[in-house]
């Protein structure tokens, strides 16, 4: 079974599986820059990959993020799971909520386990995001 996911622009995210069940990330995961705003994380036994274009944000990654760590994998999926029902909710009203801020959904699935690395970069990708363009999804949203 295969699961897409694409966001352009702001965010492009592919979580590509060919497993039913919760597959984990390893320290095979590899954090592979690709271009000064683009961020990739990639396992290929796995087939994941998860690719965050934003100008600015692997600057802001590396200089502002919090370590690896810092926060727990349930904490981050959680987060994740607000963010994004919010995010899909706004790409579905475009006349109330920027098109071009919220262009596409995004199919994060709360029964996949898509492993620490995954869920750290999207977490990440949501606060600077958040941040950068003044948006408020739900909650509580570090300002770093």
């Amino acid at each position: 079974m295969k699961n897409s996911v694409y966001i352009l622009a702001i965010i492009l995210v592919s979580l590509f599986s060919c497993k039913t069940s919760k597959p984990t990330f390893s320290k095979n995961d590899k954090i592979i820059p690709t271009q000064s705003d683009t961020v990739r994380i990639a396992n290929e036994e796995l087939q994941y990959e998860v690719i965050i274009i934003d100008p600015g944000f692997s600057t802001w990654l590396y200089s502002m993020a919090l370590p690896r760590n810092y926060y727990s994998q349930s904490y981050l999926e959680n987060k994740n799971q607000i963010w994004i029902n919010e995010w899909n909710s706004r790409v579905l009203q475009p006349q109330r909520y920027s098109p071009n801020l919220y262009e596409m959904t995004i199919n994060y699935d709360s029964n996949i386990d898509y492993g620490y690395e995954v869920n750290y970069l999207i977490y990440n990708y949501m606060v600077y995001f958040q941040n950068t363009y003044k948006q408020k999804l739900f909650g509580n949203v570090p300002s770093r």
